[in-house]
């Protein structure tokens, strides 16, 4: 396990974030472990959580050019992830997002903001 997966962990285990016991999911399925990404919720929580995923993106050799976060959080988690690329890797990018709802009624609006970002 490289050092930042450690650290991840840790942090995750810190803030309550994942925790090991007997859970029912929404789906009805049961688990070993909840991860609730939610109570990640301060701004040094962001920073280091985009700083992790920007390491893991960087070590994974994916070669990627945008970022997308499905709303809603999804979102954070792409906007925090692109900030750490952009200041610790000197990989500046566009993020996107879905809206789960469009300001009107739109069957795409996954793809619709994706292709507005893109678009400029």
């Amino acid at each position: 396990m490289k050092p930042y997966q450690r650290q991840f962990i840790e942090f995750a285990l810190s803030k309550q974030v994942l925790k090991f016991g007997e859970f029912t999911l929404k789906s009805g399925r049961k688990s070993p472990y909840f991860f609730n990404a939610g109570l990640f919720n301060t701004g040094r929580d962001l920073a280091l959580l985009g700083r992790f995923y920007a390491e893991a993106l960087v070590d994974s050799g994916i070669e990627f050019d945008l970022l997308f976060g499905p709303a809603y959080k999804g979102i954070p988690i792409a906007t925090t992830t692109a900030v750490a690329l952009a200041e610790h890797h000197d990989h500046d990018l566009p993020y996107c997002f879905n809206r789960k709802r469009g300001k009107k009624p739109m069957a795409k609006a996954a793809i619709w903001s994706v292709a507005r970002c893109r678009a400029g």
